[in-house]
């Protein structure tokens, strides 16, 4: 092993030793990510490559949710690394899925923002999403219902009550993200919302909420008074 080698080995060995003896909080974002990589780069220096990445995307949260594509631009970092980060992202999104799963939604609330913020905070595009809860308020399915743009993700009312007899849901909540970042309802969102109550309630489907998620957090149209 030459002395390049044998100093990145010994450097591996004291991360995985401080993250054993005391968690992760006391690493930096760029030490925790060198330690991913180097999983999947074992014979390289992954130190800078990590400072690298965190310089492009801006934070660790962004480049978690970058698309392989937008990874393997960056110098450096192939089809391996950037496997290891979405394998990173699907299993913290599986864990805070199930965690939000375990529960009424309504009493797991804060479970259920944690989980969609991940999902979409940050998003380059909207996206709409609509959790579909039985009658006990427990998630049955969380569907996308439209991919859109910079600024837009069109739904249809009679699509999402449609869907909702399908499953035998009794209720949802609506959740979109905005990706430039403010989660402040548009007057088009707080519209799109009211239809939707409107067609649902004659069939007996309740919108308990419409969650708007931004990178900065996220507004309850119903904690505003809009529903």
């Amino acid at each position: 092993m030459s002395d390049d080698a044998a100093s990145s080995a010994g450097h591996r060995e004291r991360l995985r030793q401080r993250l054993l003896a005391g968690g992760g909080d006391a690493f930096h974002d760029y030490e925790l990510l060198e330690y991913l990589l180097a999983l999947a780069i074992p014979r390289q220096d992954t130190k800078p490559l990590a400072k690298r990445l965190l310089g492009e995307f801006g934070s660790l949260a962004a480049l978690i949710a970058a698309t392989p594509e937008e990874l393997k631009r960056v110098e450096g970092l192939g089809d391996s690394a950037a496997a290891a980060i979405k394998f990173v992202e699907a299993v913290m999104l599986r864990a805070l899925r199930t965690r939000a799963l375990d529960r009424p939604v309504l009493s797991g609330w804060q479970a259920l923002l944690d989980y969609l913020h991940a999902t979409l905070a940050q998003r380059p595009t909207e996206q709409f999403r609509v959790i579909f809860l039985n009658n006990r308020n427990i998630m049955i399915r969380d569907e996308v219902m439209n991919d859109g743009t910079v600024n837009a993700a069109p739904v249809y009312p009679r699509e999402i009550v449609k869907r909702a007899l399908d499953l035998g849901a009794a209720a949802v909540v609506l959740v979109h993200n905005h990706p430039s970042g403010d989660p402040q309802p548009s007057r088009d969102d707080i519209q799109m919302t009211k239809a939707i109550i409107e067609a649902g309630r004659h069939l007996g489907l309740t919108v308990h909420d419409h969650v708007i998620i931004g990178a900065t957090g996220h507004v309850s149209m119903r904690a505003q008074g809009l529903i």
